[in-house]
């Protein structure tokens, strides 16, 4: 093993010792991330499966390791893993290869931060690299007697660090809504689930697939707290889903999938953990395995306490590495129902995600179906695309017509650009307006109308757009999109108002419009100081008799200086009003943009003048 990123502090070294050190190792090159800790493994014969190939458990184990390393380096005393992400698969590892793990911490929340875990093998003989996976997990600090520690905040350096880290914060909102996204798709679907119309007869009775072991937890599957490391238990996990796999399909599947890990509870030194695992469901070429841990202590009269649960999909590979198909599963009544349904719909869930992900500005349609199952994915896939654009690096000033600057960025085939102006208004008051798309009338030539088809909930809308016939267009354009907003997760992160286009049976393509779609745009808004300004006073109601009454209530507003961007990754029908725009034979986008700040203003004096005529 090689492992660079220790928890301990090295001792400082006498001249002789570093010369000795240079000459008999190349100095490497220093990490980018302070928290940065990088991992290498030689596989043996001792970490593999009959195949010879890497036992996903064990591999579990190292990112594990090298992420709690990672954190701790962050946090400066002990970490728990909390959780970890879906997990998918690339590659498989043979006997020979090297695993190189790369762990750093992407963002520091209160207690808890998220670690990114990137793996790759390295075939010594060839020389090749190749991805096998990347992970990002939670951990949380630990002080004396299990206390939370409060984290001190993580500063990004470079442009990949500062997209981590603002995306950071829309992961960590969709591991909060988790359980939430399953039960709407279960709710929303019918009790009936659709079964395969394969023959049913050979199915097999999930009973048969069921398996039960005990684990002892002993010093070395602890860290120095005595808690048991959670790889270990991922590792012990994986071992028995295993096996309930392989009866199923009476042959040595291959693990694909992983879906969240979450630790509900520590387990120590001297417990007892039991690990159960069934088939939920058997589709065509795929399996979902439930698996879980419930530990007890010595003494069998205490209850056994859960753990961690975790769902993890196998395939079985032919002679040509191709998936067989696989037998049916028939569910046991009452619980085994439930488990069945719930595999339908985490597949579903998994299949929409990789639909979202896998569109390209290259693909028509752009557009992804909207679904209320997967509303809290495709939400977090607009933010985080604009968090993306926004932390990207080389904007280029392009053009500056008084308050209003508009910055370009090419990257191979795309055009980006971004407008900017400071406003006197409260950053939560221009959020309030720019997030609201039926009043971009008031200030945007080119919208029409702006109707509220859906509100998903307090900060995703479904609007149907109208524009204006674009220069060369017979037709007007409309829209179907999605707008994300997000209030600020921590202090010194923009306010985000994301937008992208997505499809709805309500609302089909018509003859009377050009249908237009947008994958990538949005405002964010900086306050960039605040002063507090006194505008009047709160009135004095009456009081019962006997009592004095109090003195008025000065009225204070923020009179604030704000940074308002917005983005957009221009699509081919709006390249050529852009780039007009850029090279200055139009002076549009800046006009809009004007008027934009005239509309924040005149809105922040009808609400001040509101408030004192209150």
């Amino acid at each position: 093993q090689v492992l660079s990123g220790s928890t301990s502090p090295p001792r400082a070294r006498e001249p002789e010792e570093r010369e000795e050190a240079q000459g008999a190792m190349a100095s490497p090159s220093p990490a980018r991330n302070p928290t940065e800790v990088q991992m290498s493994q030689l596989v043996l014969p001792c970490h593999t499966n009959h195949r010879g190939e890497l036992s996903t458990g064990q591999l579990l184990k190292w990112m594990d390791t090298a992420a709690c390393l990672s954190a701790e380096r962050h946090a400066g005393c002990p970490c728990v893993t909390a959780s970890m992400d879906d997990i998918y698969f690339e590659h498989t590892i043979s006997v020979g290869q090297v695993v190189n793990i790369k762990a750093k911490v992407n963002r520091a929340f209160n207690s808890s931060m998220e670690v990114g875990i990137q793996v790759s093998y390295e075939d010594l003989c060839s020389g090749k690299h190749c991805s096998i996976c990347k992970a990002y997990a939670t951990f949380v600090a630990q002080g004396p007697m299990g206390s939370k520690v409060r984290l001190e905040p993580l500063t990004p350096q470079t442009e990949e660090e500062k997209i981590e880290y603002s995306i950071a914060a829309e992961r960590r909102r969709m591991r909060l809504v988790h359980k939430d996204t399953l039960k709407d798709l279960l709710t929303s679907s019918s009790q009936e689930t659709e079964r395969e119309t394969r023959d049913g007869s050979g199915a097999v009775p999930a009973e048969r697939t069921r398996v039960e072991s005990v684990e002892l937890v002993l010093p070395p599957h602890a860290n120095h707290q005595g808690n048991t490391f959670g790889g270990q238990i991922m590792a012990w996990m994986e071992n028995v889903a295993t096996i309930a796999a392989s009866r199923l399909c009476h042959a040595h599947p291959t693990l694909r999938a992983i879906e969240m890990f979450h630790f509900r509870g520590p387990s120590q030194v001297g417990d007892r953990l039991v690990l159960k695992a069934i088939v939920n469901n058997a589709f065509k070429n795929s399996m979902e395995v439930g698996v879980c841990a419930e530990a007890y202590g010595q003494e069998m009269s205490i209850s056994r306490r859960h753990i961690n649960s975790a769902f993890m999909t196998f395939v079985v590979l032919d002679q040509e590495g191709h998936p067989r198909t696989l037998p049916m599963v028939a569910p046991e009544p009452g619980d085994g129902e439930r488990r069945y349904r719930e595999a339908s719909a985490r597949k579903k869930i998994r299949l929409d995600r990789k639909y979202v992900v896998s569109c390209k500005q290259t693909e028509v349609p752009l557009s992804v179906p909207w679904d209320q199952s997967n509303k809290v994915y495709l939400s977090y896939n607009n933010v985080s695309a604009l968090k993306m654009l926004v932390a990207k690096a080389n904007w280029a000033l392009a053009r500056e017509k008084e308050k209003v600057r508009m910055y370009t960025l090419e990257e191979d085939k795309f055009l980006s650009f971004r407008i900017e102006m400071s406003v006197c208004i409260p950053a939560s008051r221009a959020f309030s307006l720019l997030s609201n798309l039926r009043r971009r009338h008031e200030w945007d030539s080119h919208y029409v109308s702006a109707e509220l088809v859906q509100k998903v909930d307090d900060d995703d809308m479904i609007y149907h757009v109208v524009s204006q016939k674009l220069r060369n267009e017979n037709k007007p354009q409309d829209f179907v999109i999605l707008a994300s907003r997000r209030k600020p997760c921590s202090k010194g992160d923009p306010y985000v108002v994301a937008f992208r286009s997505v499809t709805l049976p309500t609302h089909p393509a018509r003859a009377e419009f050009t249908r237009g779609e947008t994958l990538c745009s949005g405002f964010c808004i900086w306050p960039e100081s605040e002063e507090m300004s006194k505008v009047g006073a709160l009135p004095v109601f009456p009081q019962p008799m006997g009592e004095a009454p109090p003195s008025p209530v000065p009225l204070l507003t923020l009179s604030c200086a704000l940074q308002v961007a917005y983005y957009n990754q221009a699509m081919p029908g709006y390249l050529n009003y852009v780039t007009t725009n850029v090279a200055g034979l139009s002076s549009d986008i800046c006009s809009t943009f004007e008027a934009c700040e005239k509309f924040l203003l005149k809105n922040k004096e009808d609400l001040i003048s509101r408030l004192q005529d209150f």
